[in-house]
């Protein structure tokens, strides 16, 4: 009789548990505060540092933050480091922003890095293939 009760007391405690945590669970809570995390992001695509600036582009287009597009497209133009740059044109291809896909087609043409163009050119042209389908 008394390992039931111990039985009940411990799946009662397991159940409240698992209820408990679907209330504090950090993922829903940083779903529903998205705007938060995009403003942040989009200051820290204007950040000195690089790895915070390009960690922030990045996840820009992750979450396809059509707010975001003014300052990726800062960042594709004028952004020293070509790593930077790409990354910068992948999120906008991501948003898949008529200005991104624009900015992406006249990088295309117009950056000073060869490796950019060509990336560029790729992704324009994924671009193109996805729409055709």
């Amino acid at each position: 009789m008394k390992q039931v009760i111990v039985m009940l007391f411990l799946s009662f405690f397991l159940v409240a548990n698992q209820l408990s945590y679907g209330i504090n669970n950090p993922v829903k809570n940083s779903l529903a505060n998205r705007e938060m995390v995009i403003k942040n992001l989009m200051i820290g695509v204007k950040s000195d540092n690089y790895g915070l600036r390009t960690s922030s582009a990045f996840l820009l287009g992750e979450f396809q933050a059509d707010e975001s597009v003014i300052e990726l497209l800062g960042m594709l133009h004028k952004e020293e480091s070509d790593d930077a740059r790409i990354l910068a044109a992948l999120s906008l291809l991501k948003i898949e922003d008529a200005r991104g896909i624009y900015a992406i087609k006249q990088a295309v043409r117009f950056d000073k890095s060869e490796r950019v163009r060509k990336i560029c050119e790729k992704f324009y042209h994924y671009y193109l293939e996805k729409i055709k389908s």
